[in-house]
């Protein structure tokens, strides 16, 4: 009785086994699943949640449950942060010291959409003209930061005299359309 007892159990193990063997494990995500991933990370640990949103939203399609389910969790904490990051401003001048503080900070297109979101309420705010000019100074935009601070001197001459100290026209310094714009002839 022994040995019938070892038979049947010796059959329910091959049978387990070659259940196992006929059915492929899951397939996992692509290299290029997992690099979309790695950049939407990237992006959320960097700041740039709205970014992170895009990416996520973009790759959960082709991905996998897991992969989906950890995107959703992503972008569920993303708007979280959003929501607590949306600014308010009591004044221009609040956004416009809050642009500065970006451009001082290296987060340029912040800072431009910023500067530009005042323009946007107030198409006269001089300052903004001018936190537009620096900007492009200082990301080398020659013609952009030239249009702008000409917006910034017509809107207000003392702008003129203020470009005239600014080291942040530095590199604008060899242009002389730069130099005629801050020294005009006098007629």
């Amino acid at each position: 009785m022994k040995s019938e007892a070892r038979t049947p159990s010796l059959s329910r193990r091959k049978a387990a086994s070659s259940a196992t063997t006929r059915t492929s494990a899951p397939a996992g995500p692509s290299a290029q699943t997992l690099q979309q991933y790695q950049a939407a990370l990237q992006l959320m640990q960097a700041g740039k949640y709205e970014k992170a949103v895009v990416a996520f939203d973009k790759m959960m399609p082709t991905a996998t449950p897991e992969i989906v389910e950890r995107c959703r969790m992503y972008l569920s904490a993303c708007q979280r942060q959003m929501d607590r990051n949306k600014l308010q401003f009591d004044s221009l001048e609040e956004r416009y010291d809050y642009a500065v503080s970006l451009l001082n900070r290296d987060y340029f297109e912040e800072a431009r959409e910023q500067f530009q979101e005042i323009l946007a309420e107030r198409p006269e705010a001089d300052f903004a003209y001018y936190g537009l000019a620096v900007l492009a100074a200082v990301t080398g935009q020659s013609e952009d930061c030239l249009e702008a601070l000409g917006h910034a001197i017509r809107l207000k001459d003392r702008n003129r005299l203020q470009a005239r100290s600014d080291a942040d026209f530095q590199t604008m310094l060899d242009d002389p359309r730069f130099t005629e714009m801050l020294y005009p002839e006098v007629s």
